[in-house]
C-alpha cells in the first residue's frame, strides 16, 4: 500500500494494517510483523522514482512548491 505525504512524497505502508512503520532491511511491518511484498516493494519504488521526476522537474520550471533544493522547507 503506498501513501502520499502531505509533501506530496510517496510513502510505503504495510498492506495488511496500514501502518506506515515499515522496515526495509526485514521487509516487514513493525506493528504487525507482516512481510511486505516484492510487488509492494517494486511499486514503491516506481512511485518514488515518479516522485523524484516531478519533483526536478517542477525546480527546473521553477515552480513554487514551499521546499528547497533537498526537499526540505525552504527558509521564509
Amino acid at each position: 500500500m503506498i501513501f502520499t505525504n502531505p509533501r506530496g512524497a510517496p510513502e510505503l505502508a504495510c498492506d495488511n494494517c496500514g501502518c506506515r512503520w515499515v522496515d526495509r532491511i526485514k521487509s516487514a511491518c513493525y506493528e504487525c510483523g507482516a512481510p511486505i511484498s516484492a510487488e509492494a516493494q517494486t511499486e514503491f519504488a516506481c512511485a518514488l522514482a515518479e516522485f523524484s521526476d516531478r519533483r526536478k522537474a517542477e525546480l527546473k520550471a521553477g515552480v513554487q512548491t514551499g521546499l528547497g533544493p533537498n526537499n526540505m522547507p525552504s527558509a521564509p
